[in-house]
């Protein structure tokens, strides 16, 4: 969620110069921000406590270019405490964002300026509950304001932030936080701000430096393989595929959000492909969201719910070629709890499984989900169809992971279904499978 003086000045990057007198919200109102998040299906909330422009959403000691110097609340207020105590209200997970780069700050590029931004993370991270996300985003140096210097200041950003220290607060003080950056650690960047994941899509992830042959270091990044993962990737890093709801991540005027169906097509191209979808929230200078991202948020949630609300293949009986035994059969793929798993034996790494609808069932979505406990397993899998008194095969695939979504190109109508996993270095787990029809 982007909202800091940038929205008040109709622009995308702040450059760091605007009077803190200009965030004067009319309205503002947390509660409103965050129904409209949880009404499109979303689980946490990151906001953005300070972008690039240095400008600090709560009453800070590190820097005078802060919430108390607006006439926000009559200088009283704290925009990170109400979006938290709205996020918790409503039942959702909360996490920060604070930009190193800091576009404001008089000792940006100096020795000085690393203790100033450890310090914004301390007070974040003691002063608002558990947080689930951490994220220090990859925008390192330029032209800034710095404190009236109006120059471009460069900075080594392997070595200025001192990661390993830095990210060693975040370890201390927040613990269960995933620390999301350009080289990934937890989280790894998607390599694209469009919202989708690579058709295969591995969880594994060995971060390289620009030369390809070593590892990178904090502040480099590996673009070209970060959309599809590195399979056997030294760290179990998934991808977050983040894209705004408008086109800008601040609001603008003239912009309109997603449709509904663009968003529940990048839903299918990052949830569905085992990653997370991180959607771009810009309230306007009102300090909510504009009627026209609420309602393509409820829709689009609404989209989801409806799809996946009845699992067609819930009463199928199921024929497995293989059965690790009665601990791991094949009835836990549609009990609805992906903490269960049906397996093979060690020494098995190709399987079928044979879905018997009972009845002839209408769909265009396949959901399946690996058991991620134990990893990301299978390689290579095809699906078919029951038709015309033969088998049909409708899709070949790759990955699975945590979740996999095929969208068919057009329904179809089958009372049997086969699921055929043909390559997997190892014995096979899967946890859930599903037949769904897209709701309109």
């Amino acid at each position: 969620m982007h909202f800091t003086p940038t929205t008040f000045e109709n622009k995308e990057w702040g450059y760091g110069d605007a009077d803190p007198k200009i965030f004067n919200p009319t309205d503002f109102n947390a509660t409103q921000i965050i129904k409209a998040a949880k009404a499109g299906g979303l689980k946490g909330i990151v906001l953005v406590a300070k972008h690039h422009d240095g400008f600090a959403l709560w009453p800070t000691q590190t820097t005078d270019y802060n919430i108390t110097k607006s006439p926000f609340r009559n200088g009283k207020g704290n925009l990170v405490k109400e979006i938290e105590q709205a996020v918790r209200k409503n039942g959702l997970k909360f996490g920060v964002y604070c930009s190193p780069w800091d576009r404001n700050n008089a000792l940006y590029g100096t020795d000085k300026y690393l203790a100033i931004y450890q310090s914004q993370l301390k007070e974040l991270y003691a002063n608002y509950g558990e947080i689930f996300m951490s994220w220090h985003d990859g925008a390192n140096g330029g032209d800034g304001f710095y404190g009236g210097a109006r120059e471009k200041r460069s900075i080594d950003n392997t070595t200025y932030y001192d990661w390993k220290n830095t990210w060693g607060i975040t370890r201390k003080m927040q613990p269960m936080a995933n620390i999301f950056s350009d080289i990934g650690l937890d989280v790894r960047w998607v390599g694209n701000e469009d919202g989708h994941a690579a058709e295969t899509s591995w969880a594994t992830f060995t971060p390289m430096a620009p030369d390809g042959k070593n590892e990178a270091v904090p502040g480099q990044a590996n673009y070209p393989q970060s959309p599809e993962g590195i399979r056997n990737g030294k760290f179990w890093m998934p991808a977050e595929c983040d894209v705004p709801l408008r086109q800008g991540w601040f609001y603008h005027p003239k912009e309109k959000p997603k449709t509904p169906e663009m968003l529940f097509d990048l839903y299918l191209k990052s949830v569905g492909r085992g990653a997370g979808l991180d959607l771009g929230l810009a309230p306007d200078p009102r300090g909510q969201l504009h009627d026209d991202d609420v309602a393509a948020l409820k829709e689009f949630g609404d989209m989801v719910r409806n799809t996946f609300a009845t699992n067609l293949a819930k009463n199928a009986s199921i024929k497995a070629s293989n059965v690790r035994g009665k601990k791991f059969n094949q009835s836990l793929l549609i009990d609805g709890n992906k903490q269960s798993y049906w397996a093979t034996s060690d020494n098995i790494h190709t399987a079928s499984l044979a879905l018997d609808l009972k009845a002839k069932q209408t769909f265009d979505i396949i959901s399946m989900q690996e058991f991620i406990p134990l990893g990301q397993r299978i390689e290579a899998y095809n699906i078919e169809i029951f038709e015309n008194n033969r088998w049909k095969k409708i899709f070949d695939g790759t990955s699975i992971g945590a979740k996999r979504l095929i969208k068919l190109d057009q329904p179809v109508s089958t009372n049997k279904v086969r699921i055929n996993i043909t390559k997997s270095p190892v014995c096979i787990t899967l946890s859930e499978i599903g037949l769904y029809k897209k709701a309109l």
